[in-house]
């Protein structure tokens, strides 16, 4: 049955993934905060989704000034038909005037990849984060991609299921941040339920 087998899949999943990583990222992110830094997430398809509704978690429950410019669509769009998709990100955050203080937040399935022209929007937003000495972080589900060779602290989702590997990534997005925004280290507000 596909449903038991799904499941028992992310159990696996839940069982290796390096919480070291994931507590590292709250002390990042505590960090972050301290500092009055802000933070800023970026994903495309099922990511962006998890981006957006990330934005409410870290700053609602944390205190952490955080934004996506996957929820301004109307700049998003016209970023994309007047610049192009590869610099989507980057010339967003150039107006956010993204600097040292500041941090990206990666959700992506690959991470990126340079060579296969995959996610080169990110590839180039990581690279302007860089350039300003701006932390990157991110929540991947491959160690091979741009994010996770070049990010500070990065929480590679296991690859338990190769033909999941997209849901998976996804759905455990939405697991790590949810923890983190109800680590103690870091939520100063609780959640209503």
């Amino acid at each position: 049955m596909h449903s038991s087998a799904f499941f028992a899949k992310a159990a696996d999943i839940c069982s290796q993934i390096d919480v070291t990583k994931v507590e590292a990222l709250a002390d990042e992110l505590v960090a972050l905060r301290d500092r009055g830094g802000r933070l800023f997430i970026l994903g495309v398809g099922g990511s962006a989704g998890n981006a957006s509704h990330a934005v409410n978690d870290f700053r609602k429950l944390c205190g952490i000034e955080t934004y996506t410019p996957i929820d301004n669509v109307s700049e998003l769009t016209a970023r994309t038909n007047d610049e192009g998709w590869e610099t989507v990100f980057a010339g967003w955050l150039e107006v956010s005037r993204l600097k040292s203080d500041d941090a990206l937040l990666i959700y992506s399935v690959g991470g990126g990849d340079v060579e296969r022209n995959v996610s080169v929007n990110m590839i180039r937003a990581i690279d302007l984060a860089k350039e300003r000495g701006a932390k990157v972080f991110g929540i991947v589900g491959r160690d091979s991609g741009y994010t996770a060779k070049t990010g500070d602290v990065v929480v590679v989702v296991p690859q338990v299921a190769p033909e999941w590997v997209t849901p998976l990534s996804e759905a455990f997005q939405a697991v790590v941040w949810h923890g983190l925004v109800s680590n103690p280290k870091l939520q100063k507000r609780a959640t209503k339920w």
